[in-house]
């Protein structure tokens, strides 16, 4: 085990300490390559001789989970967006457990969990780390809380997050890889790679082990997120920075922070300033929308929508209502947006958009 600590520190300041150009990319590709696979040998053994962390069971229409250091004021937004008794002191540790809340907006119930506070090395287990991310890890949303008055712990977050295996507010990117039984690496471009050449792509490619294999790249990737797609284990999860405790410096200060850590917006959670701004953003960046059901020969029920993922499908609709109702569904009508005419007959596979009105036919 120590010797797998030394030879990533190796990797680690070999990497840190190499400038990057077209004559050395391939060799700080195979570090990078070489650096994870240690890593994940080691998170591996590590996570089969702990515990696997928090089960929380997710409820309602999205999951939002709040991170950050101790003492940056999660339990206390937690009670100002929920209303969900967690402990609040002004010491650090206070959230032993997941706390969880329900936020409701525009008729959505979002659940919200505020898990212990992470320290530096979380992604490596110290202090709650291993169990703090599983939680991570199955969030529909992460929530990053930064102190106005500590605006250093968002770098050390936003590392701990990468280190755990979780990508904030990217998309995977769009790399295909199939193992095949001879014939070496083929390896088939739609974009220009201009940091990433075809012998740097095949060195890593091998680092790992692949030595035959099709390997079709439709995005610009860079050499990390190649390693990403070959390891295949990492999550796109969307995120939000919140600056909290602006009420303690001078807004000229919390303006020059916020462009510092990329704030999506700045609060007050013991004030309880610019909560409902915070509530929209949450329920904007979950990307849920609103489909109100009729049923057939009535009136459609404007009052209460049915809360669901954009970009879902009629199918999508009929699982969240019912398990028979995808096996008996004869048809749909759909008014609204997503429709070319009021009462519109439709398949199951049809794309709902915001504002549907959906009529539900069965056998």
């Amino acid at each position: 085990m120590a010797g797998d600590a030394e030879r990533i520190k190796e990797l680690e300041d070999l990497i840190a300490n190499s400038q990057y150009n077209k004559r050395t990319q391939k060799a700080i590709g195979l570090y990078k390559a070489q650096l994870a696979r240690l890593k994940e040998k080691v998170s591996s053994r590590r996570s089969g001789s702990q515990a696997d962390g928090y089960s929380v069971r997710k409820t309602g229409d999205g999951t939002v989970v709040l991170l950050g250091f101790p003492s940056v004021g999660k339990s206390t937004l937690l009670n100002g967006i929920t209303g969900a008794e967690s402990e609040v002191g002004s010491y650090a540790f206070t959230t032993l457990s997941v706390i969880p809340g329900v936020l409701e907006y525009n008729y959505a119930k979002i659940q919200v969990l505020d898990v212990p506070g992470i320290v530096r090395g979380a992604a490596s287990g110290k202090g709650r780390g291993t169990e703090v991310f599983s939680v991570l890890r199955n969030a529909d949303l992460i929530l990053i809380l930064v102190d106005v008055q500590f605006p250093e712990h968002y770098h050390a977050i936003m590392k701990e997050v990468y280190e755990s295996g979780i990508r904030l507010n990217k998309k995977r990117p769009d790399v295909k890889i199939k193992k095949t039984a001879k014939d070496g690496i083929k390896i088939s471009k739609t974009v220009r790679l201009p940091n990433l050449a075809n012998e740097t792509i095949e060195g890593v490619l091998r680092t790992f082990r692949i030595n035959n294999a099709d390997i079709v790249i439709r995005s610009n990737i860079t050499v990390d997120e190649l390693i990403d797609c070959i390891e295949d284990n990492k999550k796109y999860v969307p995120g939000i920075v919140v600056l909290n405790k602006v009420d303690l410096v001078s807004e000229g200060y919390a303006e020059k922070i916020s462009k510092q850590v990329n704030a999506d917006i700045m609060i007050s959670a013991e004030k309880k300033e610019h909560l409902e701004e915070l509530k929209e953003l949450i329920f904007n960046k979950l990307d849920l929308i609103r489909i109100y059901m009729k049923e057939p020969g009535k009136e459609a029920d404007l009052e209460e929508p049915l809360i669901i993922s954009r970009n879902s499908t009629v199918r999508d609709v009929c699982s969240k209502l019912h398990k028979d109702f995808v096996k008996q569904f004869k048809f749909c009508r759909v008014w609204g947006p997503s429709s070319k005419f009021p009462g519109q007959k439709l398949s199951i596979k049809h794309t709902l958009k915001d504002m549907d009105i959906l009529e539900i036919h069965v056998r």
